[in-house]
């Protein structure tokens, strides 16, 4: 069953199992504000179970283009198109948010995006490779972000 997030009233719906929900939830919110204010668009996310295709497409992404395997388990996903972009977001139990901004022109831009919910520790898969820098939201408290350019065609 989906559920639009509501920025406004954060919930942590759907997000229960994960060791930093009410952070994960923040951050969550924090997206849906976002897409709301910048594009009308009401940002509404499914169980993992119902969004296993966004998901999968999401996973393929990062094997093909960094050989990366996340190991938290996804809770939840999205996946909707603005202004000829296409965004997804995959919400895993760790406090990770990935998201990846796909462009459908083929000279826009394409990126995919990790954001840590507060509390949470770098994944193991991800330490390494990235650098995090910080930027903190009403909604999320502190966030660690870092992402990376897309150049193939997904």
């Amino acid at each position: 069953m989906s559920y639009v997030v509501d920025f406004a009233n954060v919930s942590t719906i759907g997000l229960e199992s994960s060791p930093v929900a009410p952070a994960l939830a923040g951050l969550r919110a924090n997206e849906a504000r976002y897409f709301k204010n910048k594009y009308g668009h009401d940002f509404t996310v499914q169980p993992a179970s119902e969004a296993k295709e966004t998901i999968e497409w999401v996973h393929h992404i990062l094997r093909e283009e960094r050989d990366l395997v996340i190991s938290s388990r996804p809770l939840e996903a999205t996946v909707f198109q603005v202004e000829n972009i296409k965004w997804a977001y995959v919400f895993y139990e760790s406090g990770l948010s990935i998201n990846v901004l796909y462009t459908l022109d083929d000279a826009g831009k394409r990126a995919v995006g990790f954001k840590l919910a507060d509390g949470m520790e770098v994944p193991a898969e991800l330490a390494s490779r990235f650098k995090f820098a910080r930027q903190k939201s009403k909604l999320a408290g502190t966030i660690r972000g870092s992402f990376f350019v897309i150049k193939g065609k997904y």
